[in-house]
């Protein structure tokens, strides 16, 4: 578990974070510092052995534990667990985690007290010196909560010894762990206290009855098993399942104490998971530690590492999900941790603190000094997190995507930055800050102070050129700064011009990151530090950013002028870090003396390392390249005396590394001389082409762009957030398209329930879900038509065969069947219509049309798949028409309308409409027929009461068929050939199949990613699903997914039908003369019945039945 990542980028990492694991405050804990334990304190012993639990341990105070507040017994076992049901028999043995019952594992393994030597401890204690120690413990974790529990359970396992198995490990042989859980409760919430002493854990690994060898320890809680028909894993965390991470427990600590561990694991904040404690363990100033000691811990000498580091102010611990990067303190205290993973991810690194040194000069650690990297301690929650509960981590110009291990955010198109901070592509940026320095000019032994200076910057981002601005700076010290122009030149970085295949800084880390720069002049003594945080979008939609200067500087003359050559220089890239280093010129030209000017060449080293959060959950993202060469092609710097206003300007791209110059890149927008507008995006073609293209929120040819009047979704945003671009936990900020549009699908940000929306934003009854499920909702506005060649909209002819034909928004596809077997290769588009929101599809294999409904217009169209234009063939009184159904025999279409709430039926040519349903609907989707028994069914994902109904083709006989156990039905299929009805679920994630008038029903498949629609051929299903943007085939044969097809246009696909060569065998009553009706014939099991047409005028219609 503990991250392994490559020597060459974070190696600095492990050099700067391993002293921490010297002793904190206090030292090592001692075995006397745990809970008072045994006999004498009220203990009660668990009966010696292997593989033990003991009686319920009835509590007089309850538990809660992650959502459940009402624990009234807890179970104690051998094997380090606390259990909050009595495990049954065949968990007794560790096995596979999670288990199935609810469990707090301070040191899960297979542990053994046969000997007689190891004793295993337990009572609930309401003793006021208990509760205070456990308070005490748990405010040292959590110091902005107020905690005063009324109960403690202490459990103590004391020198228990390691299973050892048939053949005994004699490295083994005489090893005893001793440790402590003690799990803390108040009305209202609980805590758990990990207490390691010092040598108590002596073995790390126990021999594994099920696996037949040695395995590393486990220490985790368990929500266990949720569900009372249908079961899953509940929520689980596992803090440390290695080697490394377990021998590092009485090392290190998350609350501030040497071998003391604190979690909140019940309260309203761990619904979804356990909240670790967060707290900093530090060294007093000045600490002396002896250098022997310190080689025993890493063979990185104290020669190799910074001596000195930032200092910051922990988040508040309880909260997972506010982990925040160090921000810029005070000068004596430089970056020298990495920073926590972002807390979007499933995996993180414990916030460990930075060590106080006796103050020295700040060094910045070079990479290629230290020889292997990784981080102390890491935690894997695996009771994931999801956008349902964290999408306010996102940029509101963002979507939010939910991975095995966790949830990554990336910026909608049009947008860039790494998702939890997003800006227009193309737009002009503004950076604010603050600059403070303590600063010696050349051999004066009195500093230069200044503090609270502002920086301003504007980035043309179409240009990659950044204008910086520091204002105040006294002339004392601001000739001699002029050299320094990577103060300025980071921001440059930020906003280069990507190169194809390139990133800069700002789509990397979303402009939130830690810069610590080391500059050395050549022939000068000491060295200049500059330490730069950055901290994201503000609330006004600028970056921010704080600068800190500290160290020397050669001194330049008064009115000088300071001239640097274009320069290169590359960034190396690992996870979470990027260092980079280079020498550089610069020429110093002095004020005229006696007519005369002198120049002369300088040199300085440079060195930065920037730290900043990934998300590594997403593993389709393209790598980005180790290397990637910055290339800066005209620097300008100048001191104005008379404002006192230090200014620098740069012009910046990023790409591979190349020789020669950077002029040697000739495309326009690498080079500046596009002409696109400042509000414009410039897009490189090949050679020397390029298109300029308005950024969101303007309008024009790219060469010219003005602002577009903002959308209501966009207002409604903007006065709820002002212009800050990020949303807030306990706010509802609804979400955008690029063009301004409200999504189909808005979510809150802090409860997880998410909901559909009209094009208004009005919520749409009966689609909001619980917590940590997405409704299927779609979106009615067709998707923006780019310039380019136009595309025929004419159908083209199909080939002989079976087809699949499947929707994607704005075209119909078609994908040949040979056998059951997907003819992937031979996929091509049916038809264009780039104007529509296509949903549903249906297939008359008399006629061979192609049905669908359009929820853009909305409209119903059809078209021959013969070849020819598509044609509309109703489009009046419709809500939002989504699935649709054909009867070849009766020659009708059914479709169901989710905004109207209703079922009609009409003829083919879209004539003689009649409503059959327009009560006890909410959101009906999938619709098919049974046409030779005149069957109809459909779906309703009504979030409150999900259903499959059935009826008649004339509307009687309606029932439920199915209303157990549904999440989500969107799609249905029927078969003529077997008479089954199957369905795909995406709130279950189950393809389910049954016979009508049977009452079995059986689970085809589950685990799912989002299913929509779903078709049937022979003994094939075939489905398309959201997440994947693809279509899976299913053998019902097996109950097994046999092959996945990816269009090529990789955007959400919707209905989907099978396309026969053959109409199946059979008829009825109104496959011959109308069924003798004059008007809509609609067939019945054995009979049919005539109906009127809703509206008819005249008494030409008879009905019958």
């Amino acid at each position: 578990m503990l991250a392994a990542v490559r020597r060459s980028g974070a190696a600095w990492t492990r050099a700067l974070l391993l002293p921490l694991l010297l002793a904190g405050p206090g030292g090592c804990l001692r075995r006397q510092e745990l809970f008072p334990f045994g006999p004498g304190h009220g203990d009660l012993e668990l009966e010696a052995g292997d593989d033990q639990v003991s009686p319920a341990l009835e509590l007089r105070r309850a538990l809660r534990f992650f959502d459940k507040s009402d624990i009234k017994s807890v179970y104690i076992t051998t094997n380090g667990i606390i259990a909050m049901s009595e495990p049954p028999a065949k968990e007794s043995s560790p096995g596979v985690f999670p288990p199935t019952f609810g469990a707090v594992a301070p040191f899960l393994a297979d542990l053994d007290t046969t000997d007689g030597l190891g004793k295993v401890y337990y009572r609930e204690d309401v003793s006021p010196s208990v509760t205070q120690l456990a308070a005490e413990c748990v405010q040292r974790g959590f110091p902005e909560v107020s905690f005063q529990p009324s109960s403690a359970v202490v459990v103590t396992w004391e020198s228990v010894a390691p299973y050892q198995g048939p053949s005994k490990d004699p490295t083994q042989e005489g090893k005893r762990n001793t440790f402590q859980a003690v799990l803390a409760s108040s009305d209202s919430s609980s805590y758990a206290i990990f207490l390691y002493p010092e040598d108590g854990l002596q073995f790390d690994t126990t021999f594994s009855k099920k696996d037949e060898t040695q395995v590393p320890a486990v220490v985790a809680f368990s929500q266990g098993v949720q569900g009372f028909i249908w079961k899953s894993d509940g929520a689980y965390n596992i803090f440390a399942n290695d080697r490394e991470s377990i021998g590092n427990l009485a090392k290190s600590s998350n609350s501030g104490q040497q071998g003391v561990w604190v979690f909140e694991i019940g309260s309203p904040a761990t619904a979804s998971g356990v909240v670790p404690s967060d707290v900093s363990l530090g060294l007093d100033d000045g600490a002396e530690y002896d250098d022997e000691d310190y080689d025993s811990v890493t063979h990185v000498g104290l020669e190799d590492v910074g001596t000195t580091s930032l200092s910051y102010e922990a988040p508040r611990g309880g909260d997972p999900s506010t982990h925040s990067v160090p921000g810029v303190l005070s000068p004596r205290h430089l970056p020298t941790e990495r920073p926590a993973r972002p807390p979007t991810e499933r995996t993180r690194s414990f916030q460990l603190p930075g060590e106080r040194f006796r103050q020295q000069h700040p060094q910045v650690i070079d990479v290629d000094e230290v020889e292997e990297t990784g981080v102390v301690f890491s935690y894997n929650t695996d009771s994931r997190q999801t956008c349902a509960n964290n999408r306010h981590q996102c940029s509101v110009h963002a979507e939010c995507r939910d991975f095995a291990t966790g949830f990554c955010c990336s910026c909608v198109a049009g947008y860039t930055g790494n998702g939890r901070q997003c800006v227009a592509e193309g737009s002009p940026q503004r950076v604010n800050g603050k600059v403070k320095g303590r600063i010696l000019v050349g051999s004066s032994p009195d500093p230069i102070v200044f503090e609270n200076t502002d920086l301003h910057s504007y980035v043309v981002m179409n240009h990659g050129r950044s204008y910086t601005a520091i204002s105040t700076i006294p002339e004392t010290v601001g000739y001699s700064l002029l050299p320094l122009a990577p103060i300025g030149g980071i921001i440059g970085w930020m906003f280069a011009v990507e190169q194809d295949g390139f990133k800069n800084g700002f789509s990397i880390t979303g402009g939130e990151f830690t810069r610590l720069a080391e500059v050395t002049f050549v022939g000068h003594p000491g060295k200049l530090v500059i330490k730069q945080q950055f901290s994201g979008i503000d609330e006004h939609g600028h970056l921010t950013i704080n600068t800190e200067l500290e160290g020397h500087v050669p001194q330049i003359a008064f009115g000088s002028s300071v001239h640097i050559e274009p320069y290169t220089e590359l960034y190396h890239y690992s996870p979470g870090v990027i260092t980079s280093s280079s020498t550089r010129e610069y020429t110093v030209m002095e004020p005229e003396q006696d007519g005369a000017a002198s120049s002369t060449i300088y040199t300085y080293q440079w060195r930065q390392t920037i730290t900043f959060q990934e998300c590594t959950h997403d593993t389709s993202r393209s790598t980005l390249p180790n290397t990637q060469q910055l290339s800066v092609d005209s620097v300008f710097v100048l001191y104005n005396q008379e404002e006192r206003i230090l200014r620098y300007a740069l012009s910046n791209s990023i790409g591979p590394v190349r020789d020669g110059s950077p002029d040697a890149l000739q495309n326009p927008c690498y080079i500046g001389t596009h002409g696109c507008d400042t509000n414009a995006a410039c897009r490189p073609g090949p050679g020397v082409q390029f298109a300029c293209e308005c950024s969101i929120g303007f309008r024009g040819d790219g060469r010219t762009c003005s602002e577009m009047e903002k959308t209501r979704c966009q207002l409604e945003r903007e006065h709820i957030l002002g212009a800050a671009g990020k949303q807030r936990p306990g706010l509802f900020v609804p979400e955008c398209d690029e063009l301004g549009h409200y999504l189909p699908t808005q979510c809150h940000g802090s409860t997880g329930h998410c909901w559909c929306v009209d094009r208004d934003g009005r919520e749409l009854e009966g689609t909001r879900t619980r917590p940590g499920m997405r409704p299927p909702c779609l979106s009615t506005v067709a998707p923006p038509i780019h310039q380019g060649p136009s595309v025929p909209t004419a159908v083209i002819p199909l080939p002989p065969g079976t087809h699949l034909l499947f929707a994607q928004t704005g075209k119909i596809e078609r994908l040949p069947l040979e056998g059951s077997s997907m003819q992937k290769t031979e996929a091509k588009t049916l038809l264009h219509a780039p104007d529509k929101v296509i949903i549903g599809l249906a297939f008359d294999c008399v006629d061979k049309m192609v049905y669908w409904t359009d929820i853009s217009e909305p409209s119903i169209g059809r078209a021959s798949l013969h070849g020819g234009e598509p044609t509309t063939i109703i489009r009046q009184d419709l809500g939002s028409p989504e699935g649709i159904a054909l009867d070849h025999l009766g020659r009708n279409i059914f479709w169901t309308d989710s905004h109207l709430d209703r079922i009609e039926v009409a003829k083919l040519d879209g004539t003689q409409r009649w409503v059959l349903f327009e009560t006890d609907l909410v959101n009906p989707r999938g619709i098919v027929t049974d046409s030779v028994r005149g069957n109809l069914y459909w779906t309703d994902w009504n979030r409150d009461s999900p259903k499959i109904e059935t009826s008649y083709m004339d509307g009687t006989n309606r029932r439920i068929l199915v209303q157990d156990d549904l999440g989500l039905p969107n799609g249905l299929t029927f078969d003529a050939y077997s008479a089954l009805l199957c369905w795909v679920d995406a709130g279950t994630s189950r393809v389910e199949c049954l016979k009508p008038g049977q009452p079995s029903r059986r689970k085809v498949l589950e685990g799912l990613q989002y299913p929509f629609a779903v078709t049937s051929y022979g003994k094939h299903l075939y489905y398309t699903d959201w997440k994947m943007n693809s279509v899976v085939s299913v053998d019902l044969a097996i109950s097994k997914e046999t092959d996945t097809f990816h269009p090529h246009k990789q955007t959400r696909l919707y209905g989907v039908t099978t396309a026969l060569s053959q109409c199946p065998q059979g008829h009825n009553y109104c496959s011959v003369n109308n069924g003798g009706c004059t008007h809509l014939c609609l067939a019945t099991p054995g009979s049919r019945t005539c109906r009127c047409p809703d509206n008819t005028l005249g008494v030409d219609c008879i009905e019958r039945k």
